[in-house]
């Protein structure tokens, strides 16, 4: 969540780095929410005030033994009125509430302007190409190897689901099992957290209330919860409400999940094959940093997530993402897009973002500054890696002319063979 404080402070600037990101700040409206706000502030200090002089005024009469009843009728229309306002503040704050979780989170001044994908900016590529006559894609290579099976799965539960099966379930486990191993040997302590979360969560990271169309929610008791479309959402929120102690910091997770998104506004993308499911698996890492550590640990979180790539010889670049292209959270986000040869381009396969205290005010994770004053924290996420995609990435890099599969070196102890076939 935005800090109230900078757009009362500099509202101008504000709206000007908002504008960046192609979202209109609605002026209007926070004007008349802030004036409000302080008019009842106002109002309520004065009325409180007047209370104290009434109750001043009655206790002095009362021990003088003369008649208070007229300051006793006032002292309780006083007390009327400022439950009236009182009720009226909250009513006033839920609203400046609700307006500043729509605002998404400035651009950090280092992130490239830009109104799409095309001014995104390139940092490195990594990795040699490889060489492949006519390369199938990994439906075509899963199916004829009898490891993927989409029909069926459409047959269980619709569209954008899969099965895997033999060598290709197990190559999803080993998957699993190597990224969790490097990353916790990497300093991550992993997680395994819930699969399903209560609304205040989802607010926390900041996919409510602005996406939950895309999410699966599920009725319990008198609520609902929420399926975590990443394990950015628990981990995060497992320190909801406190401080964390400055000599923990920065505090390193891994944790591996499923993950559910509805996805409701992108039918038409990636409709062939597991590039965009409705389930899907994911390696996460999440950080929390104080602020002066943040950028030090966006460039750490992004290089431990590029070593799985550069372990498994997966060719892939680094893009830093322009202001138009981030994420509604996320101040700063680095793409890592892997190598696909039947698309002959590189595709997504993790995003590194630095989301500042934008996530730690709506969750309220503070951590103890070296004053020993509390501040908000900083986090960071990223995939460390998307499993099903970097399954993908396999397929289609290492396969042979006759359909089959060569299994990276690094997997090989995992899956205890050196081709499928």
């Amino acid at each position: 969540m935005l800090d109230a404080n900078l757009l009362r402070n500099d509202l101008d600037a504000v709206a000007a780095r908002l504008a960046e990101r192609g979202y209109t700040l609605d002026r209007v409206r926070y004007l008349e929410l802030d004036q409000r706000r302080r008019a009842a502030l106002q109002e309520a200090e004065a009325l409180k005030a007047e209370r104290n002089r009434v109750s001043e005024e009655v206790g002095r009469l009362k021990r003088a033994k003369e008649n208070a009843d007229t300051l006793i009728a006032q002292q309780r229309e006083v007390g009327d009125k400022l439950k009236e306002l009182e009720a009226a503040e909250r009513e006033i704050e839920a609203a400046f509430k609700d307006f500043l979780a729509g605002i998404p989170n400035p651009p950090h001044t280092s992130v490239p302007s830009g109104r799409d994908e095309h001014a995104n900016v390139e940092i490195k590529r990594w990795g040699q190409l490889p060489v492949i006559d006519a390369p199938k894609d990994h439906v075509e290579l899963g199916t004829a190897l009898g490891i993927l099976d989409l029909d069926r799965a459409a047959k269980l539960s619709g569209a954008r689901f899969a099965v895997l099966k033999g060598l290709g379930a197990k190559l999803e486990r080993a998957l699993i099992t190597f990224m969790l191993d490097r990353q916790t040997g990497a300093g991550y302590t992993e997680i395994i957290p819930p699969y399903l979360v209560n609304p205040e969560s989802m607010y926390g990271t900041g996919q409510l209330p602005k996406f939950e169309q895309d999410l699966f929610k599920v009725a319990h008791g008198d609520g609902a919860l929420y399926l975590i479309p990443t394990a950015e959402v628990p981990v995060t929120n497992l320190y909801r409400d406190e401080i964390l102690p400055a000599e923990a910091l920065p505090m390193r997770h891994c944790a591996f999940t499923p993950c559910f998104r509805s996805e409701a506004g992108s039918y038409g993308r990636d409709t062939k094959g597991i590039i965009r499911q409705h389930q899907f698996h994911k390696v996460e890492l999440v950080t929390f940093a104080a602020a002066d550590q943040a950028e030090a640990e966006l460039e750490r979180l992004t290089a431990d997530a590029e070593a799985i790539l550069e372990a498994l010889e997966l060719p892939y670049r680094r893009v830093l993402l322009c202001t138009g292209d981030m994420g509604f959270s996320s101040q700063k986000t680095y793409d890592l897009e892997v190598w696909l040869p039947s698309q002959n381009t590189y595709r997504e396969i993790s995003s590194c973002s630095w989301f500042g205290d934008f996530q730690a005010r709506r969750a309220n994770i503070r951590q103890r500054g070296k004053e020993g004053k509390p501040a908000f924290a900083h986090t960071l996420n990223g995939s460390g890696l998307a499993v099903g995609r970097t399954w993908v990435a396999v397929l289609e890099n290492y396969q042979q002319p006759d359909g089959s599969i060569r299994v990276p070196k690094a997997l090989q102890p995992y899956i205890g063979a050196e081709v499928i076939r």
